[in-house]
């Protein structure tokens, strides 16, 4: 157990991914509730530091996992950092390969460490294609709590508040349309191929969407290709579609998603960041399920739409959504384009 004092500094430990790291946001909420004293540092990515910008008690300390910090010469290095921190425990709440090898030095200098268990057994079984335990698993947002709460640090998710609307500057209300309109943001993409609704069927709820309202459409992406196929979509539907990948900064995109009226997401990073500033997110979901804990935070169930499952009994077939049988590339499909243009529009209409 960590010493709690008025002074007390926990390190937490999440490098990646992005919406893995962003779940950490309702839950650190919830924390400094609890303990308003509490400082923590936070090892992760420089890339994701501005998803915390606006909490006072968290400093973030990018990790270089390509540069200085790579290898075991390199995460000595690091770790000579942290140590210098002077912090009181160690919640690991990534529990990898890196965070091993720092949590045995943190040990030998009588630091403190509690790592996430991942229920990586749970997971297998929800997942395996025989005698599939079709069950819901615990939430990543509650297995965050419990590290905190083994170094005695007892969390109330129920407290977990939404970040505050961020204010737009001009610099990006030019580039975003008619700012009396509600705003729509759609993010189409997904690591991986069975996370992600097809394109011509997204392509055919956005047409929905222009056609059942006076709407503003954002449409979120990263890379080149992503931004190509995004201008694709403009083309064929018009000016109430913007493409705002590749146009901002990732803090933009932030005061963006922050200040939408609905969000549309695949099982992916853009839901659970949007979720933090507490809009609507109404996720997709393909070969991954709800069920691994995996939704984005204080999202009413009836905004998930999933595959159906009579036809595909073998989902979840995987917990990323990196791997799934033959016969499942189109499990997505299943999916009208409709029902997502009806659930969108019910939300912003107060039908829902």
């Amino acid at each position: 157990m960590a010493k709690k004092g008025k002074d007390s500094h926990l390190l937490v430990i999440r490098l990646s991914a992005m919406g893995d790291v962003a779940m950490l946001v309702p839950v650190f909420t919830a924390l400094f509730k609890a303990y308003p004293n509490l400082r923590i540092s936070l090892l992760t990515k420089i890339q994701f530091a501005p998803i915390f910008k606006d909490f006072e008690n968290i400093t973030v300390i990018t990790a270089d996992v390509k540069g200085k910090h790579k290898g075991l010469f390199g995460l000595f290095r690091l770790f000579k950092t942290l140590k210098s921190l002077r912090i009181d425990a160690v919640a690991d709440t990534h529990n990898v390969l890196r965070s091993n090898i720092l949590k045995v030095l943190f040990k030998i200098n009588a630091i403190p460490v509690v790592q996430i268990n991942k229920g990586r057994q749970e997971k297998k079984a929800l997942t395996r294609t025989r005698d599939k335990v079709f069950k819901p698993l615990k939430t990543a947002h509650e297995r965050y709590a419990d590290v905190f709460g083994q170094l005695g640090y007892t969390i109330n998710l129920e407290q977990g508040e939404p970040l505050k609307k961020l204010i737009i500057p001009k610099e990006v209300q030019g580039g975003i349309g008619d700012v009396a309109k509600k705003r729509i943001g759609i993010a189409p993409f997904a690591a991986h191929q069975g996370k992600m609704y097809p394109l011509d069927l997204m392509e055919k709820v956005i047409g929905e969407l222009v056609a059942q309202g006076d709407y503003t459409i954002l449409l979120f992406g990263g890379g080149k290709q992503e931004e190509k196929l995004l201008d694709g979509i403009v083309k064929k539907i018009g000016p109430q579609v913007i493409n705002v990948a590749g146009k901002y900064s990732f803090n933009e995109e932030l005061i963006l998603l922050s200040n939408l009226n609905v969000m549309v997401a695949m099982d992916s990073g853009n839901g659970h960041l949007a979720a933090n500033y507490g809009v609507p997110v109404i996720t997709l979901w393909g070969v991954t399920h709800p069920y691994a804990g995996f939704a984005p935070f204080g999202q009413k169930e009836s905004y998930r739409i999933l595959v159906d499952r009579s036809k595909y009994p073998m989902i979840p077939t995987s917990i990323y959504g990196n791997t799934f049988p033959k016969g499942y590339e189109d499990a997505m499909r299943t999916i009208v384009p409709k029902t997502v243009a009806n659930k969108v529009n019910e939300l912003l209409t107060g039908a829902s």
